[in-house]
């Protein structure tokens, strides 16, 4: 919008027209644009489906694992017995897991390192994840190393179980996670 607006100016400098016909140009694609800002968004080229996981760092993964299975009945659906465990609602993992990490020294304790979402159609349709990585590429947007053990940059995270997803950083830093139903 801004490039139209300027060659508007340029072309009244350029005495391409009168006062009265800028002033009218101006007002008349303020007007298209604003009823253009009104309109409905495009369709985003991938859509989540829900959340996957919420990963956290903490001091005791094993305290915090207990905690959460004593206090509010979440149930362990994987330990790996020296650093993290794996905690869903009710033994529902379809409504999310909670993934509390032994955090590295250096981190505060209780950091949400990142949140993933499950996104539609991720391990069916191949153009789902060509399709998201096309939209990154145009927004300036890249992936980063993410939480997963073994993510090289660049590439794919390929989990233990063969999942794929990709890791950035929203618009507040915060690390999110996109990917299939195993991540």
């Amino acid at each position: 919008m801004e490039h139209i607006f300027g060659k508007l100016v340029q072309d009244f400098v350029d005495g391409k027209m009168t006062r009265r016909q800028l002033i009218r140009k101006l007002a008349l694609t303020a007007t298209a644009a604003s009823g253009a800002g009104a309109a409905p968004a495009a369709a985003s080229v991938v859509t989540a489906v829900g959340y996957n996981h919420v990963s956290c760092q903490v001091a005791d993964y094993a305290k915090t694992r207990d905690f959460y299975v004593g206090l509010i009945g979440m149930t362990v659906s994987a330990d790996n017995g020296k650093d993290e465990a794996e905690l869903t609602f009710a033994n529902n993992p379809s409504a999310g897991i909670f993934l509390p990490r032994r955090r590295p020294t250096s981190t505060p304790n209780g950091k949400v390192d990142h949140i993933s979402y499950t996104m539609a159609n991720w391990d069916t349709d191949p153009s789902v994840k060509a399709g998201l990585e096309e939209e990154l590429k145009r927004r300036g947007l890249r992936r980063i190393a993410g939480a997963g053990a073994g993510f090289v940059p660049g590439t794919y995270w390929e989990g233990p179980t063969g999942g794929h997803s990709f890791h950035l950083l929203d618009p507040d830093g915060l690390e999110i996670q996109l990917g299939g139903k195993v991540q």
